[in-house]
């Protein structure tokens, strides 16, 4: 639920904007001599509210800095039953005979799974897979979107829908999210972002019970950027994607000005770990039960607060990369998307589908839904849409 990224694009800020345009003093920031490296300074951090329903020993142990991996493992650890008690649909109704891997790796004291990528940051990999004996259609290859995780709403119902109908479902946190190592929300590099979802799949697709079988990746807001570049990059190594609510261009009225823009992008080179200051909860525009947006603050380890400069700078710069590049896109594509969606335009889904130069490829909008219509939308809503998820790889899959 990427929501934080969208609000710092949305022109609603004119104070801000007004006070981008002062002249800067650099004495913060420059001196005359060297100095020892310093923290980076951490622009005001939110205070985190209260979780409801929840003991004051768990609300402790949720409000701790989420800065670093190890924070993160240990709140998702002191969460992770609640989570699964949710009355949330994705959560329940789990059909029986399914093997959740998680694999300890270098006796970190948690019962998952990590691989060190080339940058030598441990990244959380999961997979579920059907029981044995029973055959794998294909491989799904999840992307999360800005500020999430893997390990939340996708822990339930989504992924167990696909291995119902007999598909291995593969996801990873990225770099700086979620479990794995980073610091918290802070996007260096897209392209590292991109790379590293290449690396650690194509070690995932080598796994004996799927090598040879149909692969597709999965990418949801910001995710679906990342899974198009990747897609971009590595067009051989996939038969299809699927996009959700995807963050492949801002539409004109999220643009920020130029003007603005080259401010971003001159802070974000002093200062890149800081935090923008305006920020506004989108979670009105993301889900349309208010039931299901009650649930959000239970997804302890997203990150929530503003957005790093240098992470607003790389995203805006792929979505004007992935605009670009979209007529390069020939994979069968299936693009879902909320009518009303208010977070990522669903004009950009049909932009993407429009110019995209694939032959097979698939555009369905539902009315009146919001951004997150695999977790905010009523349950025949979510169930709807994974079930058209599923007949779309069905089709394709039949055929291998």
């Amino acid at each position: 639920m990427d929501l934080a990224l969208t609000a710092t694009f949305r022109p609603e800020y004119p104070q801000f904007r007004r006070n981008l345009y002062r002249p800067i003093s650099l004495r913060r920031h420059l001196s005359s001599k060297p100095t020892s490296p310093r923290p980076t300074v951490i622009v005001m951090a939110q205070k985190k509210p209260k979780i409801e329903g929840v003991s004051d020993e768990l609300n402790s142990i949720a409000s701790q800095n989420l800065d670093h991996a190890a924070a993160r493992r240990r709140v998702r650890s002191a969460f992770a039953n609640v989570q699964l008690q949710l009355d949330h649909i994705l959560f329940k109704m789990a059909p029986a005979g399914i093997r959740t891997e998680e694999v300890s790796y270098a006796e970190l004291g948690t019962a998952i799974w990590y691989e060190m990528n080339s940058n030598g940051q441990e990244i959380f990999c999961k997979s579920w897979l059907p029981k044995p004996g029973v055959r794998i259609k294909g491989a799904l290859c999840f992307c999360h979107g800005y500020g999430d995780t893997c390990t939340f709403f996708f822990e339930g119902l989504f992924f167990h829908r696909f291995l119902h109908c007999t598909y291995g479902v593969y996801a990873i946190d990225h770099p700086g999210f979620g479990l794995s190592e980073g610091l918290h929300g802070y996007v260096p590099s897209f392209d590292a972002v991109v790379d590293n979802v290449i690396e650690q799949y194509r070690i995932m697709k080598g796994r004996p019970e799927i090598r040879g079988l149909p692969r597709f990746l999965f990418g949801q807001s910001m995710g679906g950027a990342v899974a198009l570049k990747a897609l971009l990059k590595t067009p051989n190594e996939w038969d299809g994607i699927v996009l959700v609510a995807p963050m492949c261009k801002i539409s004109e009225e999220m643009t920020p000005p130029v003007p603005l823009q080259k401010v971003l992008i001159f802070l974000s080179k002093l200062m890149p770990q800081a935090k923008l200051v305006p920020q506004k909860d989108l979670a009105d525009l993301a889900f349309r039960e208010l039931k299901k947006k009650q649930m959000a603050p239970y997804n302890v380890i997203s990150y929530s607060d503003q957005t790093r400069l240098r992470t607003a700078v790389e995203l805006l710069n792929a979505t004007k990369y992935i605009e670009s590049q979209v007529e390069k896109v020939a994979s069968p594509m299936l693009v879902l998307h909320g009518a009303a969606d208010k977070v990522t335009d669903p004009r950009v889904s049909q932009f993407l589908y429009d110019k995209a130069s694939s032959t097979d490829k698939t555009l369905k909008l539902y009315e009146g839904g919001f951004h997150c219509i695999l977790e905010g939308e009523p349950d025949d809503r979510i169930l709807a849409v994974l079930s058209d998820i599923i007949s779309w790889l069905d089709s394709r899959t039949s055929l291998k």
